[in-house]
């Protein structure tokens, strides 16, 4: 039961905010591909300081993978149970 309810504390926390739900849309309809900030910035509309927050808190639940390139880039990390099943919920409702 308690693993539950922090499962349920990681979504909430996933889901939390209109920007991580379109970072992880836009990240989730092309799941190979590597994003700056910038890129991501101009394909979802986030200002920059919420990119760079929504950012930290994908990566820390481990929905998204940071790389240390000049610049970082980041990628949606499809071997996450949770990714997992939000990937399947946006093709769902399409």
């Amino acid at each position: 039961m308690n693993k539950g309810r922090n499962r349920l504390d990681e979504v909430e926390a996933g889901l939390g905010s209109v920007g991580r739900l379109r970072i992880l849309k836009k990240m989730i309809e092309k799941p190979k591909e590597y994003f700056t900030k910038y890129a991501l910035e101009q394909a979802t509309g986030v200002k920059p300081v919420s990119v760079r927050s929504d950012l930290m808190v994908l990566v820390e639940l481990d929905w998204v993978r940071e790389y240390s390139n000049d610049p970082k880039t980041y990628k949606i990390n499809m071997e996450n149970d949770v990714v997992k099943v939000i990937a399947d919920f946006f093709r769902k409702i399409r």
